[in-house]
């Protein structure tokens, strides 16, 4: 079972300064809504179906098999 990433824990590294406990909650609060906010848009587009041309048309040359070796035409 694969853990929740809303569920996750946090980690904040404060490099500079000295905030206090009520700053730091409130860049989370910040923080974490406007990730929420952006995951909550983000979507993959729809795979876009095949079209009749593409369905209809005949499929290109097959690649040489390499397998063969050149020797094929020596009879």
């Amino acid at each position: 079972m694969t853990p929740d990433p809303a569920e996750a824990p946090v980690s904040l590294d404060v490099r500079r300064g000295n905030p206090t406990a009520d700053e730091l909650a409130a860049l989370l609060a910040v923080v974490s809504e406007a990730y929420a906010e952006e995951s909550a848009q983000a979507t993959a587009p729809e795979p876009r179906g095949r079209s009749r041309w593409r369905l209809s048309a005949r499929a290109g040359r097959v690649p040489l098999s390499r397998e063969a070796g050149w020797g094929g035409f020596s009879g």
